[in-house]
């Protein structure tokens, strides 16, 4: 089963989700893969997205996101991959490398936002609908600006399971207890405000 994570933008936190929820859900006994097929980083980062999934779910980074889609430069992966002169690639390249949907629960992490730059040819949208996830988990931030950032990233996304986490969720925050009753009054979506409930929707799929 494949269940692709994405968020509304840069730093909302998608990885640590990730991670948190894999771990979860070996503690439950439930076999878990992380894939993270393509990442661009700073090169001084002595931790990537894919030492931190790969320490989230006993494997090696290398494992979590193939060594010839590492791109050391601070851009959206095909850009970092132009500027280090390194072959362009596509979204179905990318689809090609995820591991089997028979493998188990796969979590597959996008870069950036869902509309951000993920192949020469597409974003995470378009590999969405290249790899056909079971489940697409949106992570967003709780505050100002949620229900915008939610709506405007969901459109794009023709998956029909989605769930919506808001991540550093405080039910003390007036806005925060306002932006996840919005979200799933007025707009009728999925909302989950910690990680353990995300973990456990994923097992209920």
């Amino acid at each position: 089963m494949i269940v692709l994570v994405t968020g509304t933008g840069t730093e909302v936190g998608k990885t640590w989700v990730t991670a948190a929820v894999a771990r979860l859900l070996r503690a439950r006994g439930i076999g878990v893969l992380a894939h993270k097929p393509a990442q661009s980083f700073d090169p001084e980062d002595a931790n990537t997205d894919a030492h931190v999934l790969a320490d989230a779910t006993g494997t090696t980074p290398e494992a979590v996101c193939p060594a010839h889609r590492w791109f050391p430069v601070a851009m959206a992966p095909p850009m970092a991959a132009e500027v280090l002169d390194r072959p362009p690639f596509t979204v179905a390249d990318l689809a090609a490398e995820l591991p089997r949907a028979d493998a188990g629960l796969v979590l597959v992490e996008g870069a950036g936002g869902v509309r951000s730059p993920l192949a020469a040819d597409g974003d995470t949208a378009d590999l969405a609908r290249a790899c056909a996830p079971e489940l697409t988990v949106l992570v967003a931030d709780a505050g100002l600006g949620t229900i915008n950032a939610v709506l405007l990233s969901m459109a794009p996304v023709a998956v029909q399971q989605k769930v919506i986490h808001l991540n550093r969720y405080d039910d003390g925050d007036p806005l925060h207890r306002a932006n996840h009753g919005w979200l799933v009054e007025r707009s009728r979506l999925e909302i989950s405000v910690d990680t353990g409930a995300l973990a456990a929707c994923l097992s209920r799929h």
